[in-house]
């Protein structure tokens, strides 16, 4: 009588695939399930930062915040205006100026940012600390942006905060670099 592949001999393949599928399981759940379990681990604790690495992160925290106000304020305010899509009668004048007034808003939210940022770092809050009473003034230019009342001064304003802010880190050995954030990070 012929063997069919349904009756016949199972190959020595089948089995040793489950084995090791199961052999692999057991030991995954070991590793993972394993260990103390009063819940706290010592080598999970959290260990303070010292001076150096809190003053390294201030650095990298203020560069990051900084490059996205500098990166915000050229792409969506600076560019457009220059382009003339501010301008009553302009093409996507209206999707522009709303742009515009939420990179104003973010502008501002990520230079108070850096600002707190360069706290923790002695060299950098001295560089940065004449910059916070413009920063301030931008506060309202958002609003001014998203209703069109924004004129060259604004524009200015927003540009001479971020040059200034870009000269403070340099001056700081903290290099501030344009970095464009995504239109969904402008929202929020």
């Amino acid at each position: 009588m012929p063997s069919s592949a349904a009756n016949g001999p199972v190959p020595l393949r089948r089995p040793l695939v489950s084995l090791l599928l199961s052999c692999a399981l057991v030991v995954g759940a070991t590793a993972c399930g394993g260990g103390d379990k009063s819940g706290t681990d010592s080598s999970a604790s959290p260990s303070g930062t010292s001076s150096a690495e809190a003053q390294k992160f201030a650095k990298t925290r203020f560069v990051a915040n900084a490059g996205l106000a500098a990166g915000a304020t050229y792409q969506w305010i600076v560019k457009p205006y220059r382009a003339g899509k501010f301008k009553k009668g302009a093409d996507g004048r209206t999707f522009a100026l709303v742009k515009a007034g939420l990179a104003g808003g973010f502008t501002y939210n990520r230079l108070k940012a850096a600002v707190a940022n360069a706290k923790g770092d002695p060299l950098l809050s001295k560089a940065v600390a004449p910059l916070t009473a413009g920063i301030e003034s931008l506060k309202g230019l958002g609003e001014k942006l998203r209703k069109g009342e924004a004129g060259t001064g604004d524009i200015g304003a927003f540009e001479s905060i971020i040059n200034g802010i870009k000269s403070a880190g340099s001056s700081a050995g903290a290099e501030v670099k344009d970095k464009v954030p995504s239109t969904s990070q402008l929202g929020g």
